[in-house]
């Protein structure tokens, strides 16, 4: 092998490392934070992270065996089409997409305030 054999990447659904995508620390306190109330809420349960290509979703659960209620996803690549943040509900239905978190957690404060009443 010469220093000019190009580099073969067997698994293309991988994504490389300057391409994984992730929370920030500012994003990961609002997402973990909204996840603390749903769950005092009694609406959540349980909560994984997902690294997909070119997007990083934070799924929330109802019940642990479940198929995630919701997942909140990141996709920088989308930034200046539809924005870089959805909001996804069971069976893959869009509930909110935007280009601000923040903006995109209010979604969530409607059920908060009916689990309050």
């Amino acid at each position: 092998m010469n220093q000019h054999s190009p580099i073969i990447y067997l698994n293309k659904n991988k994504s490389t490392a300057n391409e994984r995508v992730f929370f920030n620390k500012k994003e990961l306190g609002q997402v973990l934070n909204l996840y603390g109330k749903m769950v005092s809420a009694g609406l959540w349960r349980d909560y994984s992270l997902e690294e997909g290509i070119k997007t990083i979703s934070f799924n929330a659960y109802k019940r642990t065996s479940d198929q995630p209620a919701y997942k909140i996803i990141k996709s920088p690549h989308l930034a200046n089409k539809q924005g870089a943040y959805a909001v996804i509900g069971q069976g893959g239905v869009t509930l909110k997409r935007g280009h601000e978190l923040d903006t995109m957690l209010k979604y969530f404060n409607k059920q908060l305030i009916k689990a309050i009443d």
